[in-house]
């Protein structure tokens, strides 16, 4: 069975570059924009619809807490969100049969449960966050500091709503992972090769349980 880690992430914690480093170290494949270009081909919405409405989330009010009785009263938006997000699930449920992997976001952590993938959880500070989507931003981007702290908390909120439909702890819930990380005034370049030592021996440690169950 392949050896799955999954990356949560908070917005600007420098999350996917974590999981990109991490997977060039550990020889993993690596998926994160390769999930949105694969919904793409599946769909008729082009990859940067499917972004902006895969981030944005569905209202609470509708998802999750009525999600079952809802349907007749979404908006095209929301519908489109569904089918989308369906069309999410079934291709990360796939991306193990590939080999070893890393996987930032879509839930991974929870739908790939059969797994017991290694969860691993990114986060930090606000001013730091700010600072990195400042430093990763385009040129023609001018968001005031106001304006970026309301993005990353939107964007973070709508991760929680549907992360949380999941599983049985809420989204960046210590419980829910093996390892936080914390990447306030990090370099994650620096930080990757201490993260993958951690996941190497916690990989190898789960392994040799596995075996010994197996044993015995």
């Amino acid at each position: 069975m392949a050896t799955v880690i999954t990356i949560s992430r908070e917005f600007g914690s420098g999350g996917r570059e974590l999981g990109k480093r991490l997977a060039d170290i550990l020889g993993f494949k690596y998926y994160d924009r390769e999930i949105i270009e694969a919904i793409a081909k599946e769909t008729s919405f082009d990859e940067h619809y499917i972004e902006k409405t895969l981030e944005g989330g569905i209202g609470s009010a509708v998802f999750p807490i009525t999600f079952s009785h809802s349907f007749g009263y979404l908006t095209q938006l929301d519908s489109n969100y569904i089918k989308l997000f369906a069309c999410q699930n079934k291709i990360v449920k796939s991306l193990p049969e590939a080999g070893d992997c890393i996987i930032v976001g879509r839930c991974a952590d929870t739908l790939l449960a059969e797994y017991n993938p290694v969860k691993v959880f990114v986060y930090a500070a606000m001013p730091s966050k700010v600072e990195r989507c400042r430093e990763r931003a385009p040129k023609d981007e001018h968001f005031t500091d106001k304006q970026l702290i309301k993005r990353i908390k939107k964007i973070d909120k709508a991760r929680k709503q549907t992360h949380d439909m999941y599983s049985p702890f809420s989204w960046g819930d210590k419980r829910g992972y093996h390892l936080c990380v914390n990447t306030t005034d990090m370099e994650i370049k620096k930080l990757a090769p201490v993260v993958a030592e951690y996941l190497k021996v916690y990989i190898e440690k789960a392994a040799k349980q596995q075996t010994d169950k197996t044993e015995n």
